[in-house]
């Protein structure tokens, strides 16, 4: 599954995976995710991924008229509206971040 959440915040593994109706989650291992999204770790994009997974938003986004996400490369993002960005990645929105400590 993809999980996005804000810069300023870590993903909650946890709560990721209520979110789909699991239990528990873990990262994935680098090279699968460069297998399965088809991009390179740093650059891995929520969209347009070879394998399409299941995705949640952090509810956050709905706070912004506008958010940014990786492009498919290192340092090339994409600015859109986080309704599209749900749209077309089918994504649920969900409380999936934790504060950085």
């Amino acid at each position: 599954m993809v999980g996005i959440v804000p810069v300023t915040t870590m993903l909650d593994l946890k709560a990721l995976a209520v979110a789909v109706g699991g239990k528990r989650a873990a990262m994935a291992d680098p090279a699968l995710a460069q297998r399965r999204t088809g991009y390179v770790v740093g650059g891995i994009s929520p969209i347009g991924q070879k394998t399409a997974a299941p995705t949640v938003l952090d509810e956050t986004a709905e706070l912004w008229e506008t958010v940014f996400v990786s492009g498919g490369r290192r340092g090339f993002d994409v600015e859109l509206a986080p309704g599209d960005l749900a749209g077309v990645t089918s994504a649920v929105l969900a409380d999936i971040s934790m504060r950085r400590s």
